[in-house]
């Protein structure tokens, strides 16, 4: 599938792909300043933005739009970004197509849903109980785990509930920059459908490889990380302090830094 992009900022080519998955690449918003030293190519993946819907969302659909784009955009390898579910998109796109990728950033990304991660999880959503938002974005986790969220307003009525969750310290003035009016189910319904692991494969990623992730993360924080880095034998691992998932708006700077010194070695 083609896939719809934009640009964003001046410097080497850096293919952005985010989450979810259900999200566009405006969910990436600047990256936390780095188009400040890289023209930033935020992907909106199928069924998001202004890429078509698809029948299927499964990942090897996201590996070949991947491929599909590099084609487009005649480069040989390609430095390649992934946020989340784009994480898991990226790795597997490495192991998929070697050769293709100079490097690789993984951000909040995963290989696999593990004990470990179940349990830093449930640390760190019970550390959140008093907060005035918690029991909503309880009952919105329990939605998506009970796949109840059947049209796109239904979807990011969930996610816009269970948003806090993905800060170290919600506040207020993100709401504008993570809130949507609607949000596409079906790709989320997939991927929650269909189980993954690409633990055994980890070791086929043959390129330099940042890992990153906030301290925070319930859901892709140090845990997942040390899975990917113990994994892929290029790695190096970044946990930035204060932060969530959503660690390019809560620490903005100390992200970018961190990325950019990493593509630019």
């Amino acid at each position: 599938m083609k896939l719809h992009t934009n640009r964003r900022g001046d410097g080497p080519l850096l293919v952005c792909h985010p989450g979810g998955p259900g999200f566009d690449g405006s969910e990436l918003v600047d990256l936390g300043g780095l188009d400040a030293t890289r023209t930033l190519l935020l992907v909106d993946p199928r069924g998001t933005g202004g890429s078509a819907e698809a029948e299927t969302y499964l990942l090897e659909d996201y590996i070949a739009d991947i491929e599909e784009l590099r084609v487009d955009l005649g480069e040989e390898q390609i430095d390649l970004l992934g946020f989340s579910h784009g994480g898991l998109v990226a790795a597997a796109y490495a192991i998929a197509h070697p050769g293709r990728i100079r490097k690789l950033v993984l951000t909040v990304g995963l290989a696999a849903f593990t004990p470990e991660m179940q349990a830093e999880a449930e640390r760190v959503i019970a550390s959140f109980a008093g907060e005035p938002w918690y029991a909503d974005a309880t009952v919105a986790i329990a939605r998506e785990e009970a796949g109840d969220y059947g049209t796109p307003a239904e979807a990011a009525q969930m996610w816009n509930a269970m948003a806090p969750l993905y800060f170290s310290r919600w506040e207020e003035r993100y709401r504008p920059l993570v809130e949507v009016e609607l949000m596409n189910p079906e790709p989320l319904r997939q991927f929650n459908a269909v189980p993954f692991d690409l633990r055994p494969e980890l070791g086929r990623i043959d390129v330099e490889t940042l890992v990153i992730t906030g301290r925070d993360d319930f859901i892709c924080g140090p845990a997942a990380a040390r899975v990917l880095a113990d994994g892929i034998p290029r790695s190096e691992v970044v946990i930035v302090e204060n932060a969530g998932h959503m660690l390019h708006l809560e620490q903005p700077a100390a992200y970018s830094a961190a990325v950019e010194a990493f593509l630019s070695r």
